[in-house]
């Protein structure tokens, strides 16, 4: 009771509770991850998305690239059905995501071969990146791009989806 109490206090002003809050501003330099996990039913056009989004080098031009390959090499606990993947994409920042995800090129001629119709069942969301540990320091790298990748001109749709109405895939 005192926990709800608590988070309805610290709860931003205009959010409601409940709802998520608006994603930070940024310069640029707050990695975040895309993760994209769901069931694959075709398998094929999958494979031809992917192509579609390598030859787009919208990664490349906004600092986009896989952290994860889609199948798990082992799994500890529970089960994972045969079409099952979960594919991590790092940025440099949420607004490098949102570009990814609302340009013109990814919404209008790649996002339909894996949606219509379905290629599989997926959802997408963006999670940032914790800081690193001070005992790590010197021992993963030093968590940051060190090439800019903002300020990168991508066309983008008339009707961008972003924060809490991103609802992955929808619509």
């Amino acid at each position: 009771m005192i926990a709800a109490a608590f988070a309805l206090i610290l709860q931003p002003a205009g959010v409601e509770a409940g709802a998520a809050p608006p994603p930070p501003q940024s310069t640029c330099d707050a990695p975040v991850y895309m993760v994209v996990e769901g069931r694959t039913f075709d398998r094929d056009r999958m494979l031809a998305y992917g192509r579609a989004i390598a030859e787009s080098r919208l990664y490349e031009e906004l600092g986009g690239y896989y952290v994860t390959v889609p199948r798990p090499l082992e799994v500890f606990e529970g089960e994972v059905p045969a079409d099952y993947v979960n594919l991590t994409v790092r940025f440099p920042c949420i607004e490098n995501a949102r570009a990814f995800w609302n340009s013109r090129v990814y919404r209008e001629e790649i996002l339909p071969i894996r949606q219509n119709p379905p290629a599989g069942d997926y959802t997408v969301t963006i999670y940032a990146e914790a800081p690193l540990r001070e005992d790590m320091v010197g021992k993963v790298g030093d968590n940051r791009f060190t090439a800019d990748f903002s300020g990168v001109e991508v066309e983008q749709v008339d009707e961008p989806v972003v924060g809490p109405q991103a609802k992955g895939d929808s619509e």
